[in-house]
């Protein structure tokens, strides 16, 4: 990173007592900047964060504080979005099922419940009809999506699920427009309108004050009857025991979640029991690229810095993004 900067003078602090010797004469911080270590500051004027969301990073004074904050947004899209549409495959072709049922050795189909009580396989049938096996697997073009958060992760997935054919809706707190993609994006206030229309909800908005507990009960209750909800935006934004009771009362028909409102999800929480739920251990964003992106951020900055020029990933420190 010196490279980046040559005309810098960069300390690496191995413990946060080091850290407090160097910083009151500091101008820039690299990484976890506790409030001790911001009160000893005297001529702080930038702090990068080492990650994307920052709602475990602000506190008070450094929301008052005048220096510029940025994050480490904007690298995760493509990776995220492949995740996503890993999950809207899943549960489209029930590929889950089928994991299960390949243990038990079973060589059986999903299909919907038959009214009668007495009905099997037809192995037989023929294009003519539309069978029970049928109608429990679905066509992603046929599936309406609404993604809450049209940032760089909400971006990448319209992106692509634009190009594979599906209708694609936006709500989002910023912007307005996706150029080729979506000609208007709704702010969050029509989200309780696009709710009841939308066949699967994709959640890539980032934690702030205004979406913390945003799909709660209430909320979950005006999805539409059988949607898919997935959650790749942060844990804290979904009720997870809401969730739970809306897969167990049939509401939503399957969901997909890689972040959740207490990590690790506890053992005995009900999303294990439930056979639709798809459950990773936030891991949407892992990829081996990541490391080089990081570092390719951080060096493009400190030359920024360093320059004066404009700081990438500025964020309004009490929105928290």
């Amino acid at each position: 990173m010196q490279a980046a900067a040559p005309g810098l003078l960069l300390i690496n602090c191995e413990s946060e007592d080091e850290a407090s010797q160097h910083i009151r004469q500091a101008e820039g911080f690299l990484g976890k900047l506790t409030p001790s270590l911001l009160a000893a500051a005297e001529r702080l004027q930038w702090v990068q964060s080492a990650t994307a969301s920052l709602e475990h990073y602000v506190f008070p004074a450094l929301v008052a504080h005048p220096c510029t904050l940025t994050n480490c947004r904007g690298l995760f899209g493509d990776i995220i979005a492949e995740h996503v549409f890993g999950l809207l495959l899943t549960m489209s072709r029930n590929l889950h099922h089928y994991r299960d049922h390949q243990r038990e050795r079973r060589y059986q189909p999903i299909e919907v419940e038959s009214e009668d009580p007495t009905h099997d396989i037809d192995w037989n049938g023929g294009p003519h009809r539309v069978s029970p096996a049928d109608r429990a697997h679905h066509r992603l073009q046929d599936w309406r999506l609404l993604i809450v958060g049209v940032g760089g992760i909400g971006a990448a997935i319209a992106t692509r699920a634009a190009a594979w054919g599906l209708s694609v809706k936006g709500i989002d707190a910023r912007r307005r427009r996706l150029d080729g993609v979506l000609a208007t994006i709704d702010p969050p206030r029509r989200l309780h309108d696009a709710l009841p229309e939308s066949d699967v909800v994709i959640i890539a908005a980032p934690l702030t004050p205004t979406t913390e507990g945003l799909f709660d009960r209430d909320t979950i209750a005006r999805m539409k009857l059988g949607s898919r909800l997935i959650n790749v935006g942060r844990g804290r934004i979904v009720d997870s025991h809401a969730v739970a009771a809306a897969l167990a009362s049939g509401h939503l028909a399957g969901v997909g979640l890689d972040v959740f409102d207490e990590e690790p999800l506890p053992t005995d929480h009900p999303l294990w029991n439930e056979p639709n739920a798809i459950l990773t251990p936030h891991v949407a964003a892992c990829s081996p690229v990541l490391a080089e992106r990081h570092l390719r951020l951080l060096c493009d900055n400190l030359a920024r810095f360093e320059q004066r020029r404009p700081l990438r990933n500025v964020v309004a420190k009490a929105d928290w993004f």
